[in-house]
């Protein structure tokens, strides 16, 4: 009879004690370590764990260079994140929050690529008739574009049984397996609830080793926690080749697909897509949407660029300042990083002698983009500038530059496609540190504003009257 012992588990991290104790001594969480009973192995001999086993030692040079063959999505916004397509024996994890439309999603890619190819959407949260209900609704809404029917090779079953999943890819055999979620799955070898950190950990790691040995690409669909991070053990995104993010406001109309980890594709892809009626509709122009609601010549509006993997987005920052009715003036930001706007606003009342100890700050990103790279500083700066001068940013004018403590500018990477996208969008000049080393030449579209400063940026960007 094989022994029993309990552990407690770190949800957070994984780490495992012997007793329960309040605290996690790996990550530093509280009221995170839960029980769960271990049983000792059996004595009999183990069947054979991990990838096939049937690789040999060669030499790199003797081993084929070919690209890999990719299942083709026609989804473009989410072909671009995974690289140009679906690799298979890949393992593809997407996050994000209850409501932004990850079911949806890969509902909707699901139903593109099983015109081609079998898929078994396997759901341990809605029951077959949700989610046919839901087909069927996107199918209405788009008015019969994808045939007018549902496919004949999508699969759809119910199960959190680890073990009954892999008999049904097993007599499905489909090339594309979608699990939602991870979370909900548990294995019968694991004494412990779904959801914990050995469940995650052992079933991630058998769906690897189903992807890796037969072929299958796998899309796992995982929950996330209150930090916006996936939950569950670390470990589950090294386990993984491709990790994805759907990010946006659930109330708001436009969601970001970004890649942190693709081993097959760059990294920092986005795709942009708009929930409608039909579903996730992919946004082809994204700095053209970004765009479409600005108001032109009002104080406290800036246009950025930034690069998201390779791609160059333009974005409105706003701006606003307003006299402080409190002790400690505020600072809000959102989609932009809140140490940068405190970097930003010490600056501006430093070097530049604004009052902003006696205003409220605010800073915003239309769109729901988080803009994390310091590209963005002086289109803030700027926003912020035009706010408490009232005076506007002229509108055919984009800003790009890192601002430095001493005031001064810094330049910023890809700055050519950043000013070709720029000039594409119809914007006649730009607000650019001054260079002071050769590169590469400036695109003739559009002219260069190169200042040294942030206080000469500030000059060129402002009109001299907020009513020109």
């Amino acid at each position: 009879m094989a022994k029993i012992r309990s552990i407690f588990v770190c949800q957070n991290c994984g780490r495992q004690t012997a007793k329960e104790i309040g605290r996690c001594p790996g990550c530093g969480e509280y009221n995170t370590m839960v029980e769960e009973i271990q049983a000792a192995p059996a004595a009999k001999k183990a069947a054979p764990r991990g990838l096939s086993g049937r690789s040999k030692p060669r030499k790199l040079a003797e081993i084929g260079g070919d690209l890999e063959e990719r299942l083709p999505v026609s989804i473009g916004e989410f072909a671009r994140v995974l690289g140009g397509g679906v690799v298979p024996g890949s393992v593809v994890l997407i996050g994000g929050d209850p409501g932004i439309g990850k079911s949806t999603l890969l509902l909707q890619m699901a139903m593109e690529m099983s015109r081609q190819d079998t898929v078994l959407y396997v759901s341990g949260e809605e029951s077959e008739n949700q989610i046919k209900m839901r087909a069927l609704r996107l199918l209405q809404a788009q008015n019969g574009k994808a045939g007018g029917g549902l496919p004949d090779n999508l699969f759809l079953v119910t199960e959190t049984n680890l073990e009954v999943i892999l008999e049904h890819v097993e007599s499905v055999a489909p090339p594309v397996l979608i699990v939602d979620s991870i979370q909900t799955t548990y294995t019968s070898d694991v004494q412990s609830s779904a959801g914990s950190v050995t469940q995650v950990r052992e079933c991630s790691s058998r769906l690897r080793e189903l992807a890796k040995n037969h072929g299958t690409a796998v899309f796992l669909i995982g929950h996330v926690t209150k930090e916006g991070s996936i939950a569950g053990p670390r470990v589950l995104e090294h386990i993984v080749d491709t990790v994805l993010y759907l990010e946006g406001d659930r109330f708001g109309a436009y969601r970001l697909l970004r890649s942190v980890k693709n081993r097959f594709g760059a990294t920092s892809e986005v795709g942009v897509f708009e929930m409608q009626a039909r579903g996730m509709v992919e946004v082809s122009n994204p700095s053209e949407a970004f765009l479409a609601e600005r108001m032109v010549n009002a104080p406290g509006s800036a246009i950025a660029v930034t690069m998201e993997g390779t791609r160059p987005l333009l974005v409105e920052v706003q701006g606003l300042t307003s006299p402080t009715s409190f002790g400690n003036p505020r600072r809000t930001a959102n989609g932009v990083d809140f140490n940068r706007l405190l970097l930003t606003a010490a600056v501006l009342t430093r070097r530049m002698g604004m009052r902003l100890g006696e205003q409220d700050v605010f800073v915003n990103v239309i769109g729901g983009l988080k803009i994390g790279e310091p590209a963005a500083d002086l289109a803030v700066a700027a926003a912020i500038s035009s706010s408490i001068k009232d005076q506007s940013v002229r509108a055919d004018t984009v800003l790009i530059g890192e601002v430095g403590l001493s005031g001064e500018l810094r330049q910023v990477s890809q700055m050519p496609a950043r000013l070709n996208e720029a000039a594409k969008l119809g914007f006649k000049q730009a607000v650019v540190p001054k260079r002071l080393r050769k590169g590469e030449p400036w695109p003739g579209e559009i002219k260069i504003l190169e200042a040294r400063t942030l206080r000469q940026a500030i000059e060129h960007a402002l009109v001299e009257d907020s009513r020109q």
